[in-house]
């Protein structure tokens, strides 16, 4: 999978959350001041070529939809993140978040609870 630049996952977003939508319907995501529409439409045109994103024509008008899922796209970018900056350790990274980033008890405690269910999980 390729990897997006910041405004592509900005458009991505937009898409994941519309499902469905033509370029001024992804602009209305933005907040002020709005991208240009050629702007989005070129973003959109990229995303196409990588292989995130489709169309359906309506004449001139494309309704776009993305092809690749964002729980896809999280799983690409968490495990390059674990790579690059952990090497290659979950341990590593959850050790991260609790020593240097003040994570919480309850936090914690989740991320507990959510361990000991994939432990039953996998028997």
């Amino acid at each position: 999978m390729k990897d997006l630049t910041k405004a592509e996952e900005q458009v991505m977003h937009s898409l994941w959350k519309l499902e469905k939508a033509f370029v001024k319907d992804v602009i209305e995501e933005f907040s002020e001041p709005k991208p240009a529409y050629n702007t989005v439409s070129t973003i959109i045109r990229i995303l196409e070529k990588k292989d995130f994103v489709s169309y359906k024509a309506f004449g001139k008008t494309h309704q776009y939809f993305p092809i690749v899922s964002k729980e896809d796209y999280t799983k690409h970018t968490a495990g390059q993140l674990v790579d690059n900056y952990f090497g290659g350790s979950f341990k590593n990274l959850v050790s991260f978040f609790v020593k240097d980033n003040d994570m919480t008890v309850k936090e914690m405690d989740d991320l507990m609870k959510v361990i000991e269910a994939k432990k039953e999980q996998n028997g």
